[in-house]
């Protein structure tokens, strides 16, 4: 939750009206979802930068309730897609289909048309519809019969897999990795949170007839957006943040031989970028107009898991990744 705080970067009236937001999201999203404290501040972040995001968990954690919980709280147009082997590109961007009365062909547009989408297990369409998938995601557009369509704004991708079932899935590729501002993984509730969840079915809080008031429109998330993009970042912020990049890539000459031999490829100059655009996000919603080394370290292993590839012997050994981007933070000296 924001702080009642503000500084000279960002006058009073826009950091309240970002506080006003924040808070509104917070208590529409709490409403529906139990918990997930890092998931909500996760999906926030994406919202203010319009920076996809990447949720890995076992069925059943809230990710599509929280995707619908953000939609609402904002008055967004919300689109669900099902990832399955069969999806055809043409299902997510659109397609030509012939007019018979005016013969003539009309563009229809897809789901992605839409503010916030969600990719449901991503990790099951073929390779040829995850590559559908980039442009939207990168360009903010979509390419139909040799036409461009852009994408509405704000646009928000919401991508999700399932890491414990492999048969019928497609590994995603580097390159699609990268798009992905973040990743984050979701815990399982605590016992306490796990019978409030029970507590709300039964009360018939989850039913669809209860749709809360939204809590934001959409010309004042653009406008907060626009607010996020004068958070002050500190040129030694910056070169923290490159740092910590250059680490990865350079492994064996910051961590210990053993980390650094199970590190086969490091973070690309996209993680640099996801750092700066995530810490302003993260420093407006704490109530402050400037980037501390604070808001990067928290960030890091939701920047850096998906973009540090570790080797096979990081498996036998059953290395995480967090625990090499730990060694990492620790190998930089914080400004």
């Amino acid at each position: 939750m924001l702080q009642n705080t503000a500084t000279a970067g960002i006058d009073a009236p826009d950091m309240a009206r970002a506080q006003q937001l924040v808070g509104g999201i917070v208590r529409s999203f709490e409403a529906k979802v139990v918990g997930q404290e890092r998931l909500r501040e996760t999906l926030v972040i994406g919202l203010l930068t319009s920076g996809h995001i990447l949720l890995e968990s076992v069925p059943g954690l809230a990710k599509t309730t929280a995707a619908h919980a953000l939609a609402e709280a904002v008055s967004a147009d919300f689109r669900r897609i099902q990832c399955t082997p069969d999806l055809l590109p043409s299902d997510i961007a659109g397609t030509q289909i012939f007019d018979a009365t005016k013969g003539t062909f009309v563009t229809q547009l897809g789901p992605v048309h839409a503010n916030i989408v969600l990719l449901d297990e991503i990790n099951r369409s073929s390779a040829k519809t995850q590559s559908a998938m980039l442009e939207a995601m990168q360009e903010r557009q979509t390419s139909i019969g040799g036409e461009s369509y852009p994408l509405p704004q704000p646009f928000l991708v919401l991508a999700t897999q399932n890491p414990i079932e492999q048969e019928g899935t497609y590994r995603l590729p580097e390159a699609q990795m990268d798009r992905f501002m973040l990743k984050d993984v979701l815990d399982y509730p605590s016992p306490a949170e796990e019978a409030e969840v029970i507590r709300r079915i039964d009360a018939g809080v989850f039913d669809s007839g209860q749709k809360p008031p939204a809590a934001a429109s959409l010309d004042s998330v653009l406008q907060v957006q626009e607010l996020v993009r004068r958070v002050y970042t500190d040129p030694a912020i910056v070169r923290y943040i490159v740092g910590l990049a250059y680490v990865t890539r350079n492994a064996a000459q910051y961590l210990e031989p053993q980390l650094a031999s199970l590190i086969e490829f490091g973070a690309s100059p996209r993680a640099s970028i996801a750092f700066s655009q995530a810490a302003r996000a993260l420093a407006l919603l704490s109530g402050r107009d400037h980037v501390i080394p604070e808001d990067v370290k928290r960030l890091a292993h939701r920047v850096l898991r998906h973009r540090i590839v570790l080797g096979f012997d990081a498996v036998v050994e059953g290395i995480a990744v967090e625990t090499v981007i730990d060694a990492v933070l620790a190998s930089v000296q914080t400004p």
